[in-house]
């Protein structure tokens, strides 16, 4: 009965949808108040049917109940608690539940916080929040339907796919959808401003904590599921050029850009074109993402397997939204009025510097993700484009961004003085350029270049500290005087300087460990001793493990240093049950900031094993760095001035924009 419930609310949600979609658009076009309340009221119906029916299939899942498709395919009775609950996400068609479930999630958020949005507007955001949801309802019940019965239960289920019966699972597809998803309110922002003919900064006030929390969400969760496959899959590396992984990076480039345009936006009123395109291609690009893994054009540990059908179903609803939003948008653009002026070397000027980069950067990647799909379905021809094409491509771009990010800050808005600029970022520059060369001079081995990528790391920190010191005159008067004025700066000040900061902390841990890593790969027996990074790792011997759902060989390694004992680690080849799928358990041990990397492979003779081993420097510095990013980012988000929504604005100012000249 639970799985009939959770289906029947998943229709009444589609239901609601549609009248969500329909209603409330159609009372702002008639300034009829009674039909815009409408948005809000079926905003919360449909969360709460979302959540019935999600709940209703983790029962299912909790249950164990083997009458549900969905279950029989994705878990096992001897699994433990949390991965039954983790394997509701760790397939398609539950996973395609939890996505709208945060979909209507943000909806009846806008329709809880949107109260000083003009009516029409919010009216209008909440009919197209509600059309991306009743697509993807319709998606669910037409192809993705995971309350589908068997006639006959089978007594157990084949279990869950074991490189998802991790941890890092229970957190990492949540964290990403909301990244995802929560892009889909900029874009409803974006299509609704062009319904409305009203773009201008109190806009852009709307829309940026949206965008600002989407922006952590997606950070948090790619910086994870980074972490995940670095220890899950026993590899030894944090990022593949995967194509899934890449349809994640792609909303990031583009979300970051729109964050920029958006502050561009809002302090002078400019750039309104270039916002407004940027909010529809970030979601576009996420709605991409979705395409790439449920389609079956990739094989990729990411990918959901799936038949062809939903792959052309979710085919449409990129067509639908892309295409009908960009369609609005050139119909619209040239009703946008243009907005203040400013000099090429002034604020503005560096975030436009900024947003052309990081849209190449995006080009980029889009094109290597691409490019081989296109190929292959052209020609038939498979080719693999890897590290040395993004290596090749995509840093050059990154790089320049990186030397200019520490100037924008510094320079005044409308007209800057770049000379003023560098002196007060002269010290940075000194430090950094000290660091290079200590490092040229003390390290031996590893590419030429990688001093200078240190450098440019700690460039950027020290850069984002100098806008606080600068901006706070900190050393300009006694110490206590600058500290209450440090103190008193805006949030989003020191969000912005934690976001920079992050930035060169990832940029640190990405050259040291690429640069300087250990890698070593031998045949092991017990007793044998590895040198690796100044340190000696001791294979002591093997020892079984059973867990609930598998067993272990366990490898127990001591790791000493200098000849004293500092630890042990326990890396392990792991055999499930039910589908005897072998997986890698590696072991890891962190010293400061860097690791000592340990997998074992297949068994040889005479009780020998294949015993990967590496040790990298700095590279938690990796995930610290998204971590400090986000921080920032919640930090800007509790400044009063980004909190959701804007002051309402004089009813004067509520009026449509009249058609203007083209910029």
């Amino acid at each position: 009965m639970i799985p009939e419930i959770g289906h029947y609310a998943l229709v009444l949600a589609l239901t609601m949808a549609l009248v969500q979609s329909v209603l409330p658009l159609w009372g702002a076009r008639r300034g009829d108040a009674g039909l815009m309340a409408t948005g809000a009221s079926t905003a919360y119906a449909q969360l709460l049917l979302v959540l019935v029916a999600f709940l209703a299939l983790t029962t299912a899942y909790l249950q164990s109940d083997f009458s549900v498709l969905n279950v029989v395919q994705n878990s096992h009775s001897a699994k433990p608690l949390l991965y039954k609950i983790t394997g509701v996400w760790g397939n398609h068609e539950g996973s395609m539940v939890l996505w709208v479930l945060i979909l209507v999630f943000f909806g009846a958020l806008v329709a809880i916080f949107g109260g000083n949005l003009p009516e029409g507007l919010r009216a209008t955001v909440l009919s197209v929040q509600a059309w991306t949801t009743a697509v993807f309802l319709l998606f669910i019940l037409a192809t993705s339907n995971p309350f589908v019965r068997l006639s006959e239960a089978p007594i157990e289920g084949t279990d869950l796919n074991p490189i998802l019966q991790d941890p890092g699972l229970a957190f990492h597809p949540p964290l990403l959808y909301a990244g995802y998803v929560g892009f889909s309110v900029a874009f409803s922002f974006a299509v609704a401003a062009l319904i409305e003919g009203r773009v201008d900064a109190a806009w852009a006030r709307w829309v940026r904590p949206w965008t600002l929390a989407a922006w952590c969400f997606l950070t948090l969760g790619i910086a994870l599921g980074s972490y995940w496959a670095y220890y899950e899959l026993g590899w030894g590396g944090w990022w593949f050029w995967d194509p899934v992984e890449n349809a994640s990076f792609l909303p990031w480039l583009s979300g970051t850009a729109l964050l920029h345009s958006a502050i561009v936006m809002e302090k002078r009123n400019a750039l309104k074109v270039w916002t407004v395109l940027l909010a529809i291609l970030t979601f576009s690009l996420s709605l991409l993402g979705t395409f790439l893994v449920r389609s079956g054009v990739l094989t990729s540990v990411h990918a959901f397997a799936t038949d062809p059908t939903r792959g052309v179903f979710i085919l449409l609803i990129l067509v639908f939204a892309v295409g009908g939003a960009l369609a609005l948008f050139a119909w619209r653009a040239s009703s946008l009025q243009s907005g203040g002026l400013f000099a090429p070397i002034s604020r503005e000027g560096a975030l436009v510097l900024n947003n052309l980069l990081l849209s190449a950067a995006c080009g980029v990647v889009l094109i290597g993700t691409l490019y081989p799909l296109a190929l292959e379905a052209v020609t038939g021809q498979k080719i693999s484009v890897g590290a040395p094409f993004f290596d090749a491509t995509f840093a050059p771009i990154m790089v320049p961004l990186l030397l200019a990010v520490p100037f924008g800050p510094m320079l005044a808005w409308k007209r800057g003085d770049l000379y003023a600029a560098s002196q007060r970022l002269f010290a940075a520059a000194a430090i950094a350029l000290v660091c290079m060369i200590a490092l040229y001079a003390v390290v031996s081995g590893g590419p030429v270049l990688a001093p200078f990528g240190i450098g440019l790391g700690v460039w950027l920190i020290l850069g984002a500290i100098s806008e606080i010191t600068f901006r706070s005159k900190l050393f300009s008067g006694p110490l206590s005087t600058g500290l209450r004025r440090a103190a008193g700066l805006p949030r989003a000040a020191w969000g912005t300087m934690l976001a920079h900061a992050g930035v060169g902390v990832t940029v640190i841990g990405i050259v040291a460990v690429t640069a300087y890593e250990r890698e070593e790969i031998v045949s092991m027996k017990p007793g044998d001793t590895l040198d690796i990074g100044g340190y000696e790792l001791t294979l002591d011997g093997f020892a079984p493990r059973e867990g609930p759902n598998y067993s272990d060989t366990v490898g127990i390694f001591t790791v000493r240093r200098g000849g004293a004992e500092i630890g042990r680690l326990e890396p392990a080849r792991r055999v499930y049950v039910a589908t005897g799928m072998p997986t890698t358990e590696t072991g890891i041990r962190t010293q400061g900031l860097s690791q000592l990397y340990v997998s074992l492979g297949d068994a040889g003779s005479e009780g020998a094993m294949a015993v990967r081993a590496y040790y990298k420097p700095l590279v938690t510095l990796i995930w610290l760095g998204p971590l400090v990013m986000v921080i920032g980012g919640v930090v800007s988000l509790t400044d009063r001035r980004l909190r959701v929504g804007a002051p309402r604005r004089a009813k004067a100012s509520e009026k449509p924009i009249q058609p203007a000249p083209a910029e």
